[in-house]
């Protein structure tokens, strides 16, 4: 993951750990996981929109929202930023996949 993302994580994790009055990360912690995946909705409803309207600047902001919610989340369950990175180097290598990605996309 980029310094940035892992940076914020930190911060992130941090505020878990020591909340600070005031900060926005520290109000989602207080009010728990509905209040976070409601935002991680929110956000991921936001992006789409944008994308559709093909408007790339309001869309990458979007994509900025939505990655923080993800991260908060994260924070939220335990799920360490390496684990992701894991999984996405290995998906990465993957070849030749295309049966399986359109079985599980008609499951969901």
């Amino acid at each position: 993951m980029t310094d940035v993302m892992k940076g914020l994580y930190e911060v992130v994790q941090d505020r878990r750990d020591h909340p600070q009055e005031g900060s926005y990360t520290c109000y989602l912690f207080e009010k728990g996981i509905d209040k976070i995946l409601k935002k991680v909705g929110e956000e991921c409803s936001e992006v789409i929109i944008a994308a559709k309207n093909r408007k790339n600047d309001d869309t990458a902001e979007e994509i900025c929202d939505l990655i923080y919610h993800l991260l908060v989340m994260m924070a939220e369950q335990d799920i360490p930023l390496e684990q992701v990175e894991e999984i996405l180097e290995a998906r990465r290598q993957k070849i030749g996949n295309l049966k399986q990605f359109h079985e599980s996309d008609h499951n969901t």
